[in-house]
């Protein structure tokens, strides 16, 4: 099993590592620096994200941007904090479970779970106690979707560039095999055993009814085993103009991918029955980009993708410079930032080890 998931993940692109991506447009990120004369000009694309929104900003911060009506009920616990605690502030906030736990500072979908009750936060809590931790209301909205938008800072209209639909891991029971071998046969779950008996731990070896259809994972995240599916046919000019419109509630917010959890997608479009989980910045990508089934898809393509992104963020952040007058960061500063990034990378990748 182990041999067929490494050859999975060596052929196919959508599972190569992130650098893969990256890493070929080195060239075009120094021609801008060079250009613009700094390394620091695109941290000028979002004035109201630390950062931008490149990695080290906290995503509790971050939600407070959210308009009232689309935001999810959040409280942030400061590492170390007791069960207590956090119970205290969920009552506060009436939050009750099921809950999402994340990282203030994540990424990957590294520690986001679903909690369902008091004993499993408590354990939770205990095992990632050196760390923020963001207690979020579980949105039981059936769709999820990440949005890609932009808005150049001196225009009023923006634009949508991508619409990733996030198909959750599913497996139907055919009345003869354990949970166990349903995931083992699907051509997809399998790739992600490890993960799943984790979670699934306590039913693994029952069998599955016949048409039972069982969601192994509600975190609509790649590394998780979310599908990401191209949505770009979804994009119109109806769309953009719901999202011009939340985009003027969102102070300097101008770039970035609103991910988004809803009831149906006429919904959307009329701004009702969703809820905003996360706003990301600069460091989010077009995940469309990852559906390797889609018409005329490639990795070269998605590099393009990417190239075509930074080219925005360029142009915004100049726009910002001239417009509001901001100083590019200072690069001493960002360089330890992004030092502590990468301690703080590999910490959370070892306590998701043992998660």
């Amino acid at each position: 099993m182990h041999l067929k998931r490494s050859l999975t993940k060596l052929t196919q692109w959508e599972h190569w590592p992130t650098f893969m991506f990256y890493a070929p447009l080195l060239p075009y990120f120094l021609y801008q620096t060079l250009k613009n004369k700094s390394f620091t000009f695109f941290l000028n694309t979002n004035p109201s994200m630390h950062y931008s929104g490149n990695g080290t900003e906290s995503k509790f911060k971050t939600l407070q941007l959210i308009p009232e009506a689309y935001k999810p009920k959040s409280v942030l616990l400061p590492k170390n904090s007791s069960l207590s605690e956090a119970m205290y502030k969920m009552k506060k906030a009436t939050i009750s479970f099921p809950i999402i736990a994340k990282p203030d500072l994540g990424f990957r979908g590294y520690l986001v779970k679903k909690i369902n009750s008091k004993n499993e936060l408590k354990t939770y809590l205990d095992k990632n106690n050196s760390i923020n931790i963001i207690l979020q209301e579980f949105i039981s909205l059936p769709n999820e979707c990440g949005v890609f938008y932009y808005r150049l800072p001196n225009k009023k209209e923006g634009k949508i560039t991508s619409i990733t639909l996030k198909k959750f891991l599913t497996v139907t029971g055919d009345g003869k095999s354990t949970l166990s071998e349903l995931i083992l046969q699907d051509s997809r779950a399998f790739l992600y055993y490890d993960l799943l008996k984790n979670l699934h731990k306590n039913r693994m070896d029952k069998v599955i009814n016949q048409g039972e259809k069982i969601v192994l994972t509600v975190i609509g995240n790649h590394s998780k085993g979310t599908q990401f599916l191209n949505g770009n046919h979804l994009i119109t000019k109806e769309l953009e103009q719901t999202f011009d419109k939340i985009n003027q509630e969102i102070k300097g917010w101008y770039f970035g991918r609103l991910d988004i959890k809803y009831q149906s997608f006429e919904d959307l479009l009329q701004a009702k029955k969703f809820k905003i989980l996360e706003i990301n910045g600069i460091i989010a990508e077009p995940t469309h980009i990852y559906d390797a089934s889609a018409k005329n898809a490639s990795y070269l393509k998605a590099i393009k993708e990417i190239k075509a992104n930074w080219e925005v963020i360029t142009k915004i952040a100049n726009l910002n410079k001239s417009i509001l007058g901001l100083k590019n960061p200072k690069l001493k500063t960002y360089v330890k930032e992004m030092v502590y990034l990468r301690k703080y990378a590999k910490k959370l990748k070892q306590l998701n080890s043992v998660n």
